[in-house]
């Protein structure tokens, strides 16, 4: 792996809307921003595990893992990124 790419990723901020902290806490499981077709997607990390090189970001008592090829790209996650068939 690229180390500039993932040191670049760690120095980007990315905001984090209240509604996915309110979503986070609410559903009591971690999360990961990864890779889909459509863009970037919201999923539990019992669907969508965890890698070594994501970005971690604390959300109450949850993590909120980032891709680092994602993360770049990213400015803010919302309630957007949310797929459709989750409780909302």
């Amino acid at each position: 792996m690229d180390t500039n790419y993932h040191d670049a990723a760690h120095r980007h901020e990315i905001f984090i809307s209240d509604e996915i902290k309110s979503f986070i806490n609410e559903h009591n499981s971690d999360y990961r921003v990864c890779t889909s077709c459509g863009g970037p997607i919201l999923l539990s990390t019992d669907v969508k595990p965890p890698k070594s090189t994501d970005i971690e970001y604390y959300v109450g008592d949850h993590i909120l893992y980032v891709s680092v090829y994602q993360a770049p790209f990213i400015d803010r996650i919302d309630m957007d990124m949310v797929p459709l068939y989750y409780d909302r």
